[in-house]
């Protein structure tokens, strides 16, 4: 018997990205915020290299059910947090 995955609710992701965070010796430490609307994952918070910030994106994109990442997390060299939120959402006009 084959059994289909549930999606998981906003709150559920949020969950499942934060004890991912909580896992990785890069992020255990690290002071993120995690929010989730509508699948899309929003990160903020500060740590102290690119390839951190990279890492908790990739993180939370890999994460079941996750449809997009919003990072706003500052790291020196970091580009500023973007205002807008542009979104390709043409793969979910399809399905």
């Amino acid at each position: 018997m084959t059994r289909s995955l549930s999606p998981l609710s906003d709150e559920g992701l949020r969950w499942e990205i934060l004890a991912v965070f909580f896992a990785d010796s890069r992020l255990a430490s690290a002071d993120l915020r995690v929010g989730v609307l509508n699948g899309i994952a929003h990160l903020a918070g500060k740590v102290d290299s690119l390839e951190v910030r990279d890492a908790a994106e990739n993180l939370a994109k890999n994460a079941r059910g996750v449809r997009g990442v919003v990072n706003r997390i500052e790291a020196p060299g970091a580009p500023p947090p973007a205002r807008t939120i542009h979104l390709d959402l043409a793969d979910d006009l399809q399905s």
